[in-house]
């Protein structure tokens, strides 16, 4: 993946979301996340990093299991004419799906869109 690409999926995941400072940003390991570029962006939003320690497989065990998640349920399966098609479906995949809708056992088998709707009922500071 392209450094600017990782900068506008940033860019617009703050627009939608509006995050407060403190906010941990999780990601995998690869170098666009690491750019000069991509962490002044998570500094103008005092936004964390994620806070890893080298040789701990752990640290980025989430991120990485939505990776393969996207990976085995629509990147695997799909064959994109275009990276324009493939940004496009890629929406539509986790705005249309798999945060409103798809079930999650870590999450009590409820939605990323469900769980934080009532997590945000009960603590409404702890996620924005």
């Amino acid at each position: 993946m392209k450094r600017d690409l990782a900068i506008g999926g940033l860019k617009k995941a703050i627009a939608i979301r509006q995050p407060k400072p403190g906010l941990m940003q999780h990601s995998n390991k690869e170098s666009q996340y690491a750019s000069y570029k991509y962490r002044r962006i998570l500094e103008a939003y005092k936004m964390l990093p994620p806070m890893s320690s080298k040789g701990n497989c752990y640290d980025n065990a989430m991120v990485e299991t939505v990776f393969k998640t996207i990976n085995s349920e629509l990147i695997w399966r799909t064959v994109f004419q275009t990276r324009n098609d493939a940004i496009k479906v890629f929406g539509e995949y986790i705005d249309g799906f798999y945060n409103p809708v798809r079930k999650h056992s870590a999450l009590g088998y409820k939605s990323p869109g469900q769980f934080e709707t009532m997590n945000r009922k009960l603590v409404p500071e702890a996620l924005h």
